[in-house]
């Protein structure tokens, strides 16, 4: 599966498995782009690149790499290249947003929108597996 594909099924599948939902995406923090989106209403192009920017800098921002480094060097892993931080979870007062590293490529990050309400077990079971179709892209 090539990754366009992969990317935009990956979106498809957040859409129709994960409860709650209001947007997704993909976004490739090599480049900051978002690579597919999907929203329950129409949202202009500007705020969701400003979205996937947001999204490097919470995951590869310049204090997160720090931090990152500091814990290798604590740790004595300073040969390790992998991230630290995996999964995020922020709530704001009507949603719930869930950022998600690829297993096999780190730089591609699902990003999921809910509405508060939603039973985040189930939100991050339903992600995950939706991730998966990422995983040979």
């Amino acid at each position: 599966m090539n990754l366009t594909h992969a990317v935009h099924s990956t979106v498809a599948s957040f859409r129709r498995d994960v409860p709650d939902y209001v947007a997704s995406g993909v976004v490739d923090l090599s480049t900051g782009m978002l690579l597919a989106s999907d929203t329950v209403d129409a949202h202009p192009q500007e705020l969701l690149d400003v979205l996937a920017a947001a999204t490097v800098d919470l995951l590869q921002g310049r204090t997160v790499v720090q931090v990152e480094n500091l814990w290798r060097e604590r740790r004595g892993d300073g040969a390790g290249d992998r991230h630290y931080f995996q999964e995020l979870l922020v709530q704001s007062d009507n949603l719930v947003h869930l950022f998600l590293r690829s297993r096999s490529n780190e730089d591609l990050v699902g990003v999921v929108v809910c509405r508060r309400p939603v039973n985040v077990g189930l939100l991050f079971a339903m992600a995950r597996q939706s991730m998966h179709e990422l995983v040979d892209a």
